[in-house]
Formats: C-alpha cells, structure tokens, sequence
C-alpha cells in the first residue's frame, strides 16, 4: 500500500507548460517588485548632484557615503531612537496580543450571553470615532500622557479588526476542547491561556506583525504628545532629520561636505533604508503564520 501512494502521476506536457509559464510569470512579478528596494538601496549611495541632474538609477556612477555620514554623525539620538521604537514595538506587541486575543476568545464563546451586543459596540467604533480633538484631551488632562511613551502605545493596543480575526479563528477550535477542560475542573482563564492561545499562534503572529510594524512606523502620536528629543521614535525622529538637512545645520555640526552635494534627496532613501531594516529581518520568521492566519482567519466564522 506505501508503494501505490508513493507512485507520482506523471506531467502531461500542457500542465508542464502551464507551470513553466506560471513560474516565469511569478519570478518576473517577483523582479519588479524587488525594483523599487534594490533602488532605494542603490540611490542612498548615489552622488547629490547625480541624483539632481539624472534622477535615480539602479547603478550609481560614483559610491557616496554623505547621506549615511550626515545621518549616522549624531549616532547617539539615532541609538535613543532606535531605544525608544523597540520599545514601543514590544510593549506594544505583547500587550495588544494579550488583550485582543482575550476579547476574541470570550466573543467566541456560544456561552458568553452578551457576545453580540459587546461585538457591535466594537465594530460600531469602525464607522465612529471621537476625532482627533477628544482623543488630545482624553490623553493629556485625562490620562495626564503628554510627553509619556504610553501615548505611543495605548492608542494601537486595540484593534476592532484584530479582534474579530482573532475571533473567528478560536471559532474553528473545537468546542469539545473547551468542554473536556471545563469537565476536568480548568476555569476560563486556564482554557484561555493552556489551550486556546497555543492553538490560535497564526492569527497571533498576523496580529503581531500588525501591531509590530504600526508601532515601528509610529510618528503621529510622538508629533503630538512627544516634547522630549530622547523620547522621538525612529520615524519621527528620521523625519526631523530629513526636514533639517540644509547647509545652516551642516555648518553647525561642522561637516566638512560640498554645498553641491548636500544630501538633502539621497538622505530621503538612507533614512528609508535605516527605519526597515529591521522589519525585513523579521518578517521571514513569520511569514508562514501570516498567510495562514489571514486565510483561515478571514475564511471562519
């Protein structure tokens, strides 16, 4: 019997063509969408003057360092930056998991009398929101978090989408699991964390590639709430840089750099570079539990 089911069908030769032109047809999207970084990359060490004169290019005429020199010489606020963004990045994280899966896992209990009103309250702040005056004052004279890294944090813990794909995924759980644990004397919060959460890690790990890359991208709040320099994060942060890369602040940290070659376009494309570096790094350890948890999780439910 292993025998047989080891046998493989052969490839008639349509479907092989159809796969040859499906493969050359994927490597070819696959080379446009590499373009725009591997230019990006390559203008970050392009001449100013080259960038002026003939735009970007994929190949630089000359290897220039001035955008990565004028970035790096205040290395100190880039390292505070860099603090403060990965901080917010996992506080972030890991709090807004906790919570959200905690909302998805009681909103998919047929057993939780109220489900459905507390699910349209959540999906009702999707159409409604407060605006940005009541959102300033509930941060500042009610949860007195003006210039706190909190004010980065607390308005991305909580997701409506979030948890709705966290609810709909713990949905496809059996709920014999739920029942056996119940019978064996486990309470709701053992179920939670000893059966369900371990079961649910695809949707967690696209809910936390969410949460991970909006409070890597954070800027907004920091424009807002953040008066302190050693509490930017590295977007706010970069994007100050790129608004000051002008001759006057040159002349002040004594750089010695050509006018002609101020980095003021080729600093845009190293900034870039620096701010997802890391994100790129990351991304293929859960790519896996990405693409299933977007498909079971919107599928389900």
């Amino acid at each position: 019997m292993q025998e047989i089911t080891n046998i493989k069908r052969p490839i008639g030769k349509d479907e092989l063509t159809m796969r040859v032109i499906f493969y050359i047809a994927v490597a070819i999207f696959a080379l446009i969408c590499l373009v725009p970084f591997v230019l990006m990359i390559s203008s970050s060490f392009m001449n100013e003057k080259e960038i002026l004169t003939e735009g970007y290019k994929l190949i630089p005429k000359k290897i220039s360092f001035n955008a990565y020199e004028f970035l790096f010489h205040n290395s100190a606020n880039l390292i505070s930056a860099y603090r403060v963004t990965i901080t917010i990045a996992v506080l972030g994280t890991v709090l807004g998991l906790f919570f959200m899966s905690m909302a998805g896992y009681v909103l998919c209990r047929n057993d939780f009398k109220y489900r459905n009103q507390i699910s349209f309250f959540i999906y009702f702040t999707t159409l409604f929101s407060g605006g940005l005056i009541p959102s300033y004052i509930l941060m500042v004279n009610g949860l007195h978090l003006k210039d706190s890294i909190w004010a980065m944090i607390l308005p991305g813990i909580m997701s409506p989408w979030s948890i709705f794909l966290m609810r709909n995924f713990m949905k496809a759980i059996p709920d014999s699991l739920y029942e056996s644990a119940a019978i064996d004397g486990a309470g709701d919060f053992y179920i939670y964390w000893k059966i369900f959460l371990p079961l649910a890690k695809p949707s967690l790990a696209t809910i936390g590639l969410f949460l991970t890359l909006g409070y890597w991208n954070e800027w907004y709040n920091a424009m807002l709430y953040i008066q302190s320099t050693y509490k930017y994060p590295l977007q706010y942060f970069l994007q100050r840089i790129v608004s000051q890369a002008n001759v006057q602040l040159l002349v002040q940290q004594g750089l010695s750099i050509n006018t002609a070659e101020l980095p003021s376009e080729s600093i845009k494309m190293a900034t870039a570079v620096v701010a997802i570096g890391p994100i790129i790094l990351v991304y293929p350890f859960v790519q896996k539990y990405f693409v299933s948890g977007l498909t079971v999780g919107a599928v389900k439910g």
